[in-house]
């Protein structure tokens, strides 16, 4: 989720220069939503898009294909997406990711030109490139544009990016929150899931924070993408006195609920990158990832983070320790610090 968001304000600065362009991207299906309004619908492979910034998405889905890579299915599904993306005749594919699946992927899409960073996330995709870019900027959204830019022979800047607008989720979410807050308005989003354990800021500390903005007059609600999570099932037990309001839902309902949001408390995770591509205030709780290179961007934000500045993205298990040097004081206060501002 991140990958994609980070990527969009390069695509978008490409949109604006060249209106004219045909951009398609390919993306998992469970991202789809980000680049695409299904508006009560389904995302098949391959149709245009409903948003300005591509004309059409193209899915790849291959988390499950990784899962059962030689069955019939597979075998067809790949064969599926590389005649859809031949079809499109590329000038040029680039690989935004800097992975092996993302390289490979722009190999099979048979553009003429296949561009990459010099320096991929894996070292192996760099050998499917025809063309490497080198990228010094800091923050991984700048870095975008410098690939896209390079690939392209363009100077490229960051430019907004507009999201889909899924009517169907904008009204289902209109209809939750009306449920769940009457006609209170003003609410804060706590995003308390990580893409692994030593991203985690400690569900309790979550719960803490939701009850003492609640005696503060806040409202909140916990992001669950299942209704039966632990980790957010934790932050609103923690929360006591009912201060905090468990919201389930899906990507395109994520999305919905975000825009409506007064102030989002997150770590390193979608749902942080998610709220600054909205511009909504942030509160951002950093460990062992560093917020120089994909910390909130471009918005209102307040980012806290102890401890040794050095990036370390081992999937470890346990919080890092700098990580549970933030105090729920440190997030109240600058949670209200945006709240009033």
């Amino acid at each position: 989720m991140g990958d994609v968001l980070h990527a969009m304000p390069s695509v978008a600065a490409l949109r604006r220069a060249h209106p004219e362009w045909f951009i398609g991207w390919v993306v998992e299906p469970k991202w789809a939503p980000l680049l695409w309004a299904r508006n009560g619908g389904s995302f098949p492979v391959g149709v245009r898009a409903r948003m300005p910034l591509v004309d059409r998405v193209y899915l790849a889905a291959t988390r499950e294909w990784k899962e059962r890579p030689f069955s019939r299915g597979t075998i067809g599904d790949i064969a599926a997406l590389r005649r859809e993306l031949r079809g499109g005749q590329f000038d040029v594919c680039v690989d935004m990711q800097g992975s092996v699946r993302s390289a490979v992927i722009g190999r099979m899409g048979g553009a003429r030109r296949l561009a990459g960073p010099a320096e991929p996330r894996e070292v192996p995709a760099g050998w499917l490139y025809g063309e490497q870019v080198a990228m010094g900027a800091a923050h991984v959204v700048e870095q975008g544009c410098e690939l896209l830019g390079g690939a392209v022979g363009e100077v490229l800047r960051p430019a907004p990016v507009e999201l889909p607008l899924d009517e169907f989720a904008e009204e289902t979410c209109a209809e939750l929150l009306s449920r769940t807050l009457g006609a209170e308005e003003r609410f804060v989003l706590i995003a308390p899931g990580a893409g692994w354990g030593a991203k985690q800021w400690p569900a309790e500390r979550y719960g803490v924070v939701a009850a003492e903005l609640g005696r503060r007059g806040y409202r909140v609600l916990v992001n669950a993408s299942l209704a039966d999570d632990d980790t957010t099932a934790e932050v609103v037990k923690g929360s006591s006195e009912g201060f905090a309001a468990l919201f389930p839902c899906d990507l395109p309902q994520l999305i919905a609920l975000t825009r409506r949001a007064s102030l989002v408390i997150a770590g390193d995770t979608g749902p942080l990158h998610l709220a600054a591509a909205l511009e909504r205030p942030v509160v951002a709780l950093f460990g062992p990832t560093d917020p120089a290179r994909n910390g909130p961007y471009r918005t209102r934000s307040r980012v806290l983070r102890h401890g040794p500045e050095r990036r370390d993205h081992r999937r470890l298990k346990e919080p890092e320790a700098g990580l549970l040097e933030i105090t729920v004081d440190e997030v109240v206060a600058a949670a209200v610090e945006l709240l009033g501002a």
